[in-house]
């Protein structure tokens, strides 16, 4: 199974955006911390909006922040709406034309190991990616301050 580089991309900016907290970051912030194109950048950060996984705010002061607080958001369902083929074969995908497909059994095997695949990023949380135990790692790679913790 390979994800496509837009999945790649939108965790990415996922994480980086759990680690900045309620901080408004811009597009080219981020570019500039992954070493990555804005223009591509762009589009993932357009699709992650109209998913609802974050806020764009446009306008001096603007750029984007997550939606929703990390524990909220599911890698899972992240991977599967931003994913826009899980065609892992012919088979899979509309214009199949694979004569075999009507006796084939790689089909089901392939749907179920797709089906556990998924089933077991959906057991975890953007919370996780950027745990207490990587983030100040993390955060040091891309150049974030983090935040002190608040006191309850």
């Amino acid at each position: 199974m390979r994800l496509t580089h837009h999945v790649d991309l939108s965790l990415r900016v996922l994480m980086h955006l759990a680690l900045t907290g309620e901080r408004r970051v811009t597009i080219q912030a981020i570019s500039e911390a992954f070493s990555i194109s804005r223009n591509h950048l762009m589009k993932v950060v357009h699709a992650l909006a109209r998913h609802g996984y974050i806020e764009s705010t446009r306008g001096s002061g603007g750029g984007i922040r997550l939606a929703w607080p990390p524990k909220g958001i599911n890698v899972g369902e992240v991977v599967q709406s931003m994913e826009p083929d899980f065609g892992l074969v012919e088979c899979f995908r509309p214009e199949n034309r694979c004569i075999i497909t009507p006796a084939c059994a790689l089909p089901a095997m392939l749907d179920e190991a797709l089906r556990a695949f998924l089933a077991v990023l959906k057991q975890y949380t953007l919370a996780d990616l950027v745990s207490p135990r990587v983030a100040p790692e993390m955060a040091r790679l891309l150049s974030i301050r983090l935040d002190p913790p608040t006191r309850n």
